[in-house]
Formats: C-alpha cells, structure tokens, sequence
C-alpha cells in the first residue's frame, strides 16, 4: 500500500497536484471528496480544517496548499530534478514564482473574476496589483526562457502553466501568444496528459455514481 494520498476532486486544484504526482512518478492512493459533503466532514477536516481540497497525506506529514504541496514533492523526490539546486541562482526564481502564483496571481484573477476593485487607490493595501501588473510581470518572464525559472522545467512550472491554462479559459486573463505557446508545451509533457485522463476519468465515475 501507498503512504502518499491525495485528497481531491477532479474539478478542483487537486488537478494540478495530480499532475505533480504523475511527474515525480510516485504512487499513491486517491481519495475524492465531495464540494460542501465530506470535504467539510469531521475526518477530512481533521487533514485540512480549512475544508478545501487538494491536501496530501505522505506517511505523517500532512502537505495542504497547491504551491507549498508542490514544493513538498520536488524535494522528496528530488531525483527528479524538479527543483533547482539550493545554491543555484535559480533557485530564488523558482521560490518567487511559485509564491507569485499562488498569492499576488490568484488574488488579482480572483478579484477581476467576482468583481472586486484594485486600483491606485487601495492597491497598496492588499497582496496584488491590478491584474494587467500580474500578467505584464509573468509575459516579461515568459519572453526571456522556455521555463519560468530559466532553462530547467521544476515544480514552478506545473504551477504557473495550470493558472495560466485555467484563468485564459476562463476568460480573466488575454490569450497572448506567449502564454498559449508555454502551456501547450507544458500541457503536452506525459505527466500532464496522464494527469488529465485520470481526472477526467474520475469525473466520469463522479457522474455515473451520481445517477
């Protein structure tokens, strides 16, 4: 049996750990949780009293968080060179961007998804600046590499191209060609094909198991 789980559904951000998961090429044991059901349930909330999917349960550790279970799985598996080295110059891009996803990105992709104001007005008091700073800042880096920490795929990317890839379909951010170029090529790497289909799979049986 497997001491690595993940804690999931198929149309959440579990997907992006999953895709981690298929490249490190570790195994591990699925749980699925329903919206608003069990993922807010005593046991599940005993792994993530924030309720929310994805979290990963390796052996004792409890990992919750896409960026920092991200993180988590390059260095256990670090084999995989899925991280630059911890004297690398790359190494503080790699710390950079993937916290930029996860906090100063997603606020402004949130804020421009539900509505909410960030301007010149209040933007020094929040994590962000208006939307148009966040893609401006990751075109400009998108321009320069064919990774986002340079010249080596890492755990940074797996991050950057599933926000990327979600926020254009949802129409938040502009499909720029740099950005349609870097998630087709990370889109189409085999861990992220494998990624797909399993969760797509596992929609299905949500589905079916629905009635």
């Amino acid at each position: 049996m497997s001491d690595l789980t993940l804690y999931t559904h198929p149309m959440s951000r579990g997907c992006v750990v999953r895709w981690m998961l298929e490249e490190v090429g570790a195994y591990y044991t699925v749980k699925t949780l329903e919206f608003g059901g069990d993922m807010k349930g005593p046991e599940y909330l005993a792994i993530n009293p924030m309720g929310k999917v994805p979290a990963i349960k390796h052996g004792d550790v409890v990992v919750t968080e896409v960026a920092a279970i991200g993180a988590y799985l390059a260095d256990q598996f670090s084999e995989k060179n899925l991280a630059p080295g911890l004297r690398s110059p790359e190494r503080g891009s790699y710390y950079r961007w993937l916290f930029f996803m996860a906090g100063p990105f997603e606020m402004a992709t949130s804020a421009k998804a539900y509505g909410w104001r960030i301007d010149s007005d209040n933007e020094q008091s929040v994590g962000c600046g208006p939307i148009d700073a966040s893609i401006e800042t990751l075109e400009q880096a998108l321009a320069k590499t064919p990774y986002i920490c340079g010249e080596q795929f890492t755990a940074a990317d797996v991050l950057v191209s599933s926000y990327l890839w979600w926020e254009m379909m949802q129409e938040n951010i502009p499909k720029l060609d740099v950005f349609r170029e870097y998630t087709d090529r990370m889109e189409s790497r085999s861990a992220a094909r494998l990624a797909n289909v399993l969760d797509d799979e596992l929609a299905e049986q949500l589905k079916v198991a629905a009635g």
